[in-house]
């Protein structure tokens, strides 16, 4: 009789517990979805942390220094590098791109007026080509598009600002935030949380180092090939083409865009060589360079990454799809570790080169 009632009382407690967890989750969730831009925004300064830990971690290899100053000597080198990217491209860049603009707007008239032929309304009457007129038809709402435009620039600028102070503080001290976190979850299971946040940490290396030397090489290739074949502003054309990269196969493909318009009133023969040698770098980057760079990585099947792209970029915008790639890298890490492993017993899901240890939740009990 004892026992009986001690389980109907024991009833109430675990309904009670569940709905307060229930209700505990939903609320964590609007949270979370009511401060998404702010945790994209983390997000990229874990990212960008990553970055100035892979960097500093090759460095220890050739000098004998200190984390702190090596980390230091990276900052340095990349200030450096943005001052004199600045002072170079103030003088060349905006020209260039005015003359890139006014020929790619010359050209869709072109193709504007060749689809009216055949009935084809693409981009609208009103599509806005004068935007001189579009800006300075009245001044209330050229007022109103300054005051839009300086408080996007504003906005971007903090944000940067946000990202690098940020991961500026995580680089320096990368143990006690991800202790300050570990400490959260259940004590027999911190070390395997601690291995799969390190697992993390590792993905995110690869995967931003690897992006900024496929960038980069994309760039220079497609800069000299195009300034080989006498484009106009190959240099814009070219690192337009290099962050294509950031959105995987969908990126690759807008960038050929601007080349085709810029070739066009050339003539077709250049549209031609543009095109073909675009594809051309573009595949080989594609099917050679970035699987051998970013093979670290964790792979993800090319359906997954269109639906991460598609889905992130619909429900946060661009910090979304610039962002989609390493949040699902990084969540099928924690999906197969935590949840598969872990959860449903599954097994160790090993990756090439994968240096955490399938430890399940009984051994860690044990």
């Amino acid at each position: 009789m004892n026992d009986a009632r001690t389980a109907n009382a024991g009833r109430p407690r675990s309904s009670l517990a569940v709905g307060l967890a229930l209700l505990a989750a939903c609320v964590g969730l609007f949270l979370v979805w009511q401060t998404i831009s702010s945790l994209l925004i983390v997000f990229a300064a874990v990212l960008f942390a990553a970055f100035l830990d892979a960097v500093a971690r090759t460095l220890a290899r050739v000098l004998p220094l200190g984390r702190a100053w090596l980390l230091t000597l990276v900052l340095l080198v990349l200030v450096a590098l943005t001052g004199l990217g600045l002072a170079w491209g103030t003088g060349k860049l905006p020209e260039q791109t005015r003359l890139l603009l006014k020929v790619m707007d010359s050209q869709l008239d072109v193709l504007q007026e060749h689809l009216m032929a055949y009935g084809v309304d693409l981009l609208g009457p009103e599509w806005g080509r004068d935007f001189a007129q579009w800006l300075f038809s009245d001044q209330g709402r050229f007022l109103s598009h300054a005051r839009l435009v300086l408080g996007g620039a504003s906005t971007v600028l903090t944000g940067a600002l946000v990202i690098v102070f940020l991961g500026i503080l995580f680089a320096f001290d990368p143990t006690s935030h991800r202790e300050s976190i570990v400490m959260l979850v259940r004590l027999s299971y911190r070390n395997r949380t601690r291995a799969v946040m390190d697992e993390m940490g590792k993905v995110l290396r690869f995967w931003f180092v690897g992006l900024l030397v496929r960038i980069t090489l994309m760039t220079l290739c497609v800069w000299l090939a195009l300034y080989l074949i006498g484009l106009p502003g190959p240099f814009v054309l070219g690192l337009q083409a290099g962050l294509s990269n950031f959105v995987p196969y969908l990126g690759p493909i807008v960038a050929a865009i601007p080349i085709a318009l810029v070739a066009m009133p050339i003539g077709g023969s250049l549209l031609v060589w543009a095109v073909v040698i675009y594809t051309v770098i573009q595949s080989i980057e594609g099917y050679v360079i970035g699987p051998l760079i970013q093979r670290q990585a964790v792979e993800i099947p090319p359906a997954w990454t269109l639906v991460a792209i598609v889905l992130l970029g619909a429900l946060f915008g661009v910090m979304g799809i610039a962002l989609a790639m390493p949040l699902v890298a990084v969540g099928r890490v924690a999906i197969v570790r935590f949840y598969i492993e872990d959860y449903l017993g599954g097994g160790h899901v090993q990756h090439p080169r994968e240096p955490v240890s399938p430890v399940t939740t009984n051994q860690l009990e044990a």
